[in-house]
């Protein structure tokens, strides 16, 4: 398939035909995402937000950032605080973000589980007494050792083996999110997973969330575009609602400021900022424009928490 220009530099509203883009428009604030920063322990080709040490595309969050959102969150009725990165861990002030965040709503972090979390471990036990629960996705791409090291880096496939039991054992949450190949067969994989587990004395029943391929920032795959057409294989608010700009916002660090974003998965276009405040941002029409929308409308693709 030919890839053509970032669709950053088209029109927000129609697609390069001309044609009406689709669009979503809110429901209700269920989860608020936090990026805490681009930085990472690990160098992944593949990532997404194209994190690496030192990255700064995205600043650290820090507790002073949030806390109003958080509140803001709060009063419009939302159900979940949820963070991704970068690795979250290597975030200086993340864990007291952690802390703030599972005294008020349930929490769902994002984690490579590697050194970075295996450090502050005496940092994250006492988080089991807070009032809400945390729950932890570890990203375990492959089940093959040589495959995932080979992206990741020499030693990260045990490292995160060891943060998965490790917070297992102390009564943490855990999940897992994998990567896709075009051609596999789901419980195939996902027994060559089990079968891991179980060398590791890990719980076999875990839950799995697996993605497509989503690029890298500022990349086009060349995907369909998403027209109103399209859009009506999604007819009712219901059948709308796998869609995350539905339901979640994100905050993401500019400079000094937080602003809010639509998704996770669309920080790389500007367009996609909704403002300063919780509120404005629900307000405004969601259009899916960026190549990565068309992971949801195929897939079903969603970074939150399995059902």
């Amino acid at each position: 398939m030919e890839v053509l220009e970032p669709r950053a530099f088209d029109s927000w509203t129609h697609t390069r035909n001309g044609e009406p883009r689709g669009y979503i428009d809110a429901d209700k604030l269920k989860e608020l995402w936090i990026h805490t920063g681009t930085a990472c322990n690990l160098a992944c080709p593949f990532c997404l937000e194209g994190s690496h040490p030192g990255d700064g595309r995205i600043p650290g969050m820090k507790l002073s950032d949030v806390k109003p959102f958080i509140h803001e969150a709060i009063d419009m009725g939302v159900e979940q605080f949820s963070f991704t990165g970068g690795e979250p861990f290597v975030i200086r002030d993340f864990v007291n973000i952690l802390d703030y965040a599972s005294q008020h709503r349930p929490c769902f972090v994002l984690t490579n589980a590697t050194e970075p979390l295996l450090k502050r471990r005496h940092q994250v036990l006492p988080l089991l007494d807070n009032p809400y629960e945390i729950h932890f996705r570890v990203s375990l791409d492959f089940p093959d050792q040589a495959r995932h090291d080979k992206d990741r880096g020499e030693g990260s496939f045990d490292q995160a083996l060891e943060g998965i039991h490790w917070l297992i054992e102390q009564g943490f949450k855990v999940s897992i999110a994998r990567q896709t190949d075009p051609e596999e067969v789901p419980a195939d994989v996902e027994a060559a997973f089990r079968k891991i587990f179980r060398e590791w004395r890990i719980p076999e029943n875990l839950a799995f969330t697996a993605f497509p391929d989503l690029g890298t920032p500022g990349s086009e795959d060349g995907s369909p575009e998403i027209t109103e057409t399209c859009m009506e294989k999604y007819p009712t608010k219901e059948s709308r609602a796998h869609f995350m700009c539905t339901y979640t916002r994100m905050l993401v660090k500019k400079g000094d400021q937080v602003r809010v974003y639509a998704c996770t998965l669309v920080d790389d276009d500007p367009q996609y900022d909704l403002g300063g405040t919780l509120a404005e941002s629900m307000d405004e029409r969601i259009m899916l424009r960026h190549h990565r929308c068309f992971a949801c409308y195929r897939f079903g693709a969603s970074c939150s928490e399995p059902g």
